[in-house]
């Protein structure tokens, strides 16, 4: 997390800031915000209530210009101040999510979401119904279905759907990512058939008795189909883009670490999606700021472009690579030191970018020493040791002020935790995986191996960073509803009410600390943004609740209010 001294004074004891003030106490703020309960996020926990809460703030040039009572904030109001009473309304700094895969929520908004079916039937069906409005030869794609959620709890088969996607080709994701469903049509364009060869890093599920391909592939070998899928148009891109820029406003999002797409693929490349985001930004449309994340495999495209970590502007800034060690739990294919407990054959896979380590090393290794900040995807207990192993190899003495971060961390051994703590690598987790893997992990798990899954409460007590994200599209976007994943872990079946692991709980505040300072801290932003104090960018966020009064149960129910970036409303749900 920002220690005391990443924070900028807030009564502005240099003289720049004096004169700043003084400059807008003549000519007035560009907006304040009257009457509410402010949450600065200053000071750490441990500080007076005082200290960490305030009544107004005022705003100035995209900035934060003071923060304190409404009548010491009445001082910046001149001729031309927007002024916003909030009724007392609870504000946070602005929502970081250190986790999302921005482009791919925008398609998904846009194309079938099937996420909410809950039989083979229903799924079946509403593939059917989206068929009958695509335009003939046209691809079905989207997907994000959850075979757990079925009574059988079975994965689907192209079979199941052949009859009713006749005039197209449908490629469908499961909705952690790790796996895909093609129809036949799709399995044809993309040759893949009972004798095709099984990719190192992935599966192609087959039928038992004729060894021919079901349709479901998993990992490396979703490639085999993703790589024939048509590349979007640019104006399927910028709808898409446009498309999430407004789910993240209405949810609260200012900042985000987008984990852009790889080459070639159904959401395009990593390079067309940074220069559509540049180019939104230039025309005036960007409305959160980004910090982008590209594949690990092309990271010399970022030295060589005379970029290191965290530079940029404050709206897209790059840096950072990101790269597989395993899998994923619903899939089968996390990495583990133990066989799973309902497939006892299986141990899950290193990706091939771990086969061996010393290939991720390689990369790793490379982009650091090029001031890259590598984010690596380990979700098994074993992925995560061994990176951390490659991190302190590779880091040595000097390791934590790499900020070296493990996406998901997910799965660990009760020894790794203080490792995290030790190294300093960042533990970029996602609240909501929670509760909804919890419906069924601890089939796969065991009661043991539980207890340290999704262990937000151990990483903060064995001193690691803890920044938190969503990974959408595979959970919600939503920020409030990882908070409630955070403070309750009640999983969304409603079968653990008094929370799944309920030890591994946060408190509000812990939960809002990692979507604020920790996302802050883990982009090396932090004297930017994470608190509400002079001089940081004007990010902010008006809830419709206070979660710091109501119950945990209740915090699922809060919305967004109003969500300001530098200073400027993009929503608002109260009359203005």
């Amino acid at each position: 997390m920002a220690s005391s001294d990443h924070l900028r004074d807030k009564k502005g004891s240099s003289f720049q800031r004096e004169a700043e003030q003084g400059t807008a106490a003549r000519r007035g703020a560009d907006l304040v915000l009257l009457s509410g309960k402010i949450w600065t996020g200053e000071g750490g926990p441990e500080a007076p209530v005082g200290g960490r809460f305030a009544e107004a703030v005022a705003i100035s040039a995209g900035r934060i210009l003071d923060v304190g009572t409404n009548e010491e904030m009445r001082a910046y109001v001149g001729a031309h101040t927007r002024v916003i009473g909030l009724g007392g309304r609870l504000v946070v700094p602005g929502l970081i999510d250190s986790h999302v895969h921005l482009l791919e929520g925008g398609f998904q908004l846009l194309q079938i979401d099937l996420k909410d079916a809950r039989s083979e039937s229903e799924f079946v069906t509403r593939i059917a119904e989206k068929a009958r409005s695509l335009a003939p030869g046209q691809w079905m794609l989207g997907g994000r279905w959850d075979e757990q959620a079925w009574p059988s709890a079975k994965l689907p088969t192209r079979w199941q759907i052949d009859a009713v996607t006749q005039n197209h080709a449908v490629f469908l994701s499961r909705y952690d990512g790790h796996a895909a469903l093609a129809n036949s049509l799709a399995l044809k364009l993309a040759g893949v058939t009972r004798d095709t060869p099984e990719p190192a890093d992935g599966v192609i599920v087959r039928d038992k008795d004729t060894g021919e391909p079901t349709g479901v592939l998993k990992d490396g070998a979703i490639d085999l189909v993703a790589r024939v899928v048509p590349r979007p148009t640019e104006a399927e891109m910028e709808a898409a883009l446009r498309a999430a820029l407004q789910e993240a406003a209405r949810v609260g999002v200012t900042s985000l670490h987008n984990i852009t797409t790889d080459t070639d693929s159904a959401t395009g490349s990593f390079t067309d999606e940074v220069q559509l985001v540049r180019r939104a930004e230039r025309e005036g449309w960007l409305t959160t700021r980004l910090y982008e994340i590209i594949p690990i495999a092309h990271w010399k495209v970022l030295p060589d472009a005379g970029l290191s970590a965290g530079m940029g502007d404050d709206f897209v800034k790059l840096g950072a690579v990101k790269g597989f060690a395993d899998g994923s739990l619903g899939s089968g294919t996390a990495w583990m030191f133990e066989p799973f407990d309902d497939d006892p054959k299986n141990r899950g896979l290193p990706m091939a970018l771990m086969d061996p380590p010393s290939k991720m090393e390689a990369l790793v290794r490379g982009a650091a020493g090029a001031h890259i900040q590598p984010c690596i995807h380990a979700i098994g207990d074993r992925a995560v040791a061994e990176m951390l192993d490659l991190y302190a190899r590779v880091g040595g003495d000097n390791v934590a002020s790499y900020r070296f971060r493990i996406e998901h961390a997910q799965h660990v051994r009760p020894e790794d935790f203080g490792r995290f703590a030790k190294l300093g690598v960042i533990a970029s987790m996602q609240p909501y995986h929670a509760i909804d893997d919890g419906r069924w992990a601890e089939q796969r798990l065991g009661a043991r191996r539980s207890r340290t899954s999704y262990a937000w409460r151990s990483m903060l007590e064995a001193g690691a960073p803890l920044a938190f994200g969503s990974d959408w599209p595979v959970a919600p976007l939503d920020p409030l509803l990882g908070i409630y994943a955070a403070v309750a872990r009640a999983t969304i079946d409603g079968k653990h009410r008094g929370g799944w692991v309920p030890e591994e709980r946060l408190t509000v505040e812990e939960a809002l600390r990692a979507y604020t300072t920790g996302s802050a801290y883990a982009a090396f932003e932090e004297k930017e943004k994470g608190t509400l104090a002079p001089g940081k960018l004007a990010d902010l966020v008006v809830l419709s609740e206070d979660l710091f009064s109501i119950t945990p149960e209740r915090i699922r129910e809060a919305r967004v209010a109003m969500t300001i970036v530098g200073g400027r409303v993009i929503y608002s749900a109260l009359p203005l």
